[in-house]
């Protein structure tokens, strides 16, 4: 017997038992590859032995031998394996991944796409729940809740379907989630594949010293000399607002602007092809006209009409303030660079910081030395401190799965425990773009009456500490941090029976509101004065910096809502196809965003090819939600405004009617049950400096 046996022998699977950690949370240092792949196969038995003991109960169907039994099969996670394995893996799929997890996430996918498919195409399962929705005791609304949602949830998977459909059916699904996967393995690897080494020190002109010194650690830690730029944000957006080198940033913006589209083995266009058609062939087996129609009847929005006329509506009240701040950037490049010079793309920003410099004396390098990121987490926590009572306290003793994590343990307004939350602040080879929350272990409230605390996790890309200085953030990162906050709160505050229905287990144009609620802080003066202070001096940021930036927060607010809007009309236009999708990615995508579109398009870019959200990340059909969950925040934010942004008892209200409620009733109830009525766009419109164009403007 080999060594590698004897010692896999003599390792014991850390999924297999209760882990032995604070608080029964991940040890991430005793998990290895091999793990997960041992743990799915034996979650993926045990969940069918469960099923089987279900299916074959010889008593009556009832809400609780039928339907309780298989939540708790999903939310007990001392017996629930997969569900326990399945959180683990996919977290570090997306936060620190290997070509080991990426080739065994490749190898599962069709193995778990075909167990799911099991369970919601078992006809033995559908008739006890169907009975069970025909034939129940008087239930609570959020029983009530669970079994509408089971039984929906069953026929939307094909329960109703004939055996040819059924079978039609898995093919679908199983190849939209190798594709999907494929989507985002081929985008990272994208990503990171690009790299822009500058040595000649006069080709810096412009940057900040900020900017400067992250790109030459950067180029160290590669071993590199000269000073290295890439696509993660901390990197790319100082260097396309700063960089004289005019060249080079026609580069960058060219290099993230084409991801996914090149002739190599990382292009996306014929996935993001199939995937389109894939959804509508779903739908359409469904009894639907289009995957818009599908995945509508489960939001706020209800059906293709109601998004469309946000987005119109968003088109009428912003475009004309967009298309005014697009003259403004040309006026003043030329006013630079001569009547001649033409605007391109890649010049935007850099102009456009000119303009705001001119119009605010303001930018985001000026308030770095004031947001340093202890003092920010000082400051978010804070807040929640502020409004909610609850406080948070490091533990080293939680294991991480990298050094750059930090794990706290979140204590309530009376002291008793609530929460895990870990933060990950920084980009790295083996973690996605961009931002986003996550759990490892979600809540619920298990047969015995336990109240199941949830673990949370906070994953972003933020500005890197450097040798000289520690991490120094933009005011755009710290709305970054409060946004994802929002999300975690939404989690960390979950108090329902139920694992299905709880924390962001919500409406997809609802699950936005508690996030976007909270970046509308970063401009608030008395937050500001809370925990911006200068990182060498201790010096408060000065209230005449802070009056600047209340000044700034509607610059270009036309141009950023319509780029919102763009997105949104993509999405739908892809998922409103009633044919089969047989056009060219990026003419087609020129075309379907071009009623919100206000400065130039490129041929050869494409934003499909790197849409995570609607093509691997949930949101298809949905990128609207942010635009809808907009307008909810600022109507319930305009409520604190009234009463004090750090009223106790209108933050009580919004946690006990919104954040702690999930999914357990419509989410129009629940707001309505925090604001006292529906919410209007007249917030929004007034929180922008935008003039009512419509009588009718309620959504």
């Amino acid at each position: 017997m080999n060594e590698n046996k004897i010692e896999r022998q003599q390792h014991q699977n850390p999924f297999f038992a209760p882990y032995a950690t604070p608080h029964n949370t991940v040890p991430f240092d005793k998990i290895t590859t091999a793990d997960y792949e041992e743990a799915f196969m034996e979650g993926i038995k045990r969940e069918d032995e469960e099923i089987d003991a279900i299916i074959n109960n010889p008593e009556e169907p009832t809400f609780d031998n039928t339907l309780i039994h298989i939540d708790e099969s999903k939310g007990e996670h001392y017996y629930d394996l997969l569900g326990r394995v399945s959180e683990t893996f996919s977290c570090m799929l997306s936060a620190e991944t290997n070509d080991e997890l990426d080739a065994l996430a490749q190898k599962m996918s069709p193995i778990l796409t075909k167990h799911a498919n099991d369970i919601s195409l078992n006809e033995k399962l559908f008739e006890r729940t169907k009975y069970v929705y025909e034939h129940h005791r008087k239930l609570t609304p959020e029983e009530q809740m669970l079994l509408t949602t089971s039984y929906d949830g069953f026929v939307r998977s094909g329960a109703l379907l004939d055996k040819e459909g059924k079978d039609k059916l898995r093919k679908i699904t199983e190849e939209a989630s190798m594709l999907s996967l494929q989507f985002s393995q081929n985008l990272l690897k994208e990503n990171k594949a690009f790299e822009l080494l500058i040595t000649d020190k006069s080709q810096l002109d412009g940057l900040p010293a900020s900017a400067i010194e992250a790109a030459r650690q950067s180029a160290k830690e590669k071993g590199k000399e000269g000073w290295l730029f890439n696509l993660d944000y901390p990197s790319y957006s100082p260097f396309m607002t700063h960089s004289t080198q005019r060249e080079l940033r026609k580069k960058m913006f060219m290099a993230r602007g084409t991801e996914g589209t090149h002739n190599n083995e990382n292009n996306n266009l014929d996935i993001c092809k199939r995937l389109i058609n894939l959804r509508r062939e779903l739908a359409q087996l469904l009894g639907y006209d289009t995957y818009a129609d599908y995945v509508l009847k489960y939001r706020m929005a209800s059906n293709v009409n109601n998004v469309y006329k946000l987005l119109n509506d968003l088109i009428d009240a912003y475009k004309p303030a967009a298309e005014q701040d697009v003259k403004d950037i040309e006026q003043m490049a030329k006013k630079l660079e001569g009547e001649n010079f033409e605007l391109e793309p890649w010049d935007f920003s850099f102009y456009s910081h000119k303009l705001q410099m001119e119009r605010y004396n303001l930018d985001a390098e000026m308030l770095r030395p004031y947001l340093e990121i202890s003092n920010v987490i000082k400051g978010v926590f804070g807040l929640a401190t502020k409004l909610y009572g609850i406080t948070f306290k490091e533990n080293k003793d939680i294991p991480v799965y990298h050094p750059d994590v930090k794990a706290y343990e979140v204590f309530d307004k009376d002291g008793s425990y609530l929460a895990v939350l870990y933060a990950d602040f920084y980009p790295r080879k083996g973690k996605q773009g961009g931002a986003w929350m996550t759990e490892f272990q979600g809540q619920w409230i298990d047969h015995k009456g336990n109240n199941i605390r949830p673990h949370v996790s906070l994953v972003m890309n933020l500005t890197k500490p450097t040798e000289d200085k520690p991490a120094l953030l933009t005011l755009s990162e710290v709305e970054t941090f409060l946004h994802e906050f929002g999300h975690a709160l939404h989690g960390m505050f979950a108090n329902t029976r139920f694992a299905s229905l709880s924390g962001t287990n919500v409406w997809w144009d609802f699950v936005e509101l508690p996030s976007q609620f909270m970046e509308n802080y970063a401009v608030e003066k008395d937050f500001l004065r809370t925990f911006a202070f200068h990182y060498k001096t201790g010096e408060p940021i000065p209230d005449e910096l802070i009056d600047r930036i209340v000044k700034c927060r509607n610059y270009l607010v036309g141009y950023s809502c319509m780029r919102q809007v763009s997105f949104g009309l993509l999405d739908m236009a892809y998922y409103t196809m009633k044919e089969p999708f047989t056009a060219d990615i990026i003419p087609f995508e020129k075309q379907a965003w071009k009623k919100a579109i206000v400065t130039k398009q490129l041929p050869n870019t494409c934003m499909t090819t790197q849409f995570s959200h609607i093509m691997a990340g949930g949101y298809a059909a949905g990128y609207y939600s942010y635009k809808w969950a907009e307008v909810l925040e600022a109507d319930a934010f305009s409520v604190f405004k009234k009463n004090g942004i750090f009223d106790r008892k209108t933050a009580q209200s919004f946690r006990d009617n919104i954040l702690s409620k999930g999914g357990t009733e419509h989410p129009a109830v629940l707001y309505r049950r925090f604001r006292g009525q529906d919410p209007t766009i007249d917030a929004l419109l007034e929180r922008n400096g935008i003039k009512r164009q419509k009588k009718d403007d309620k959504q």
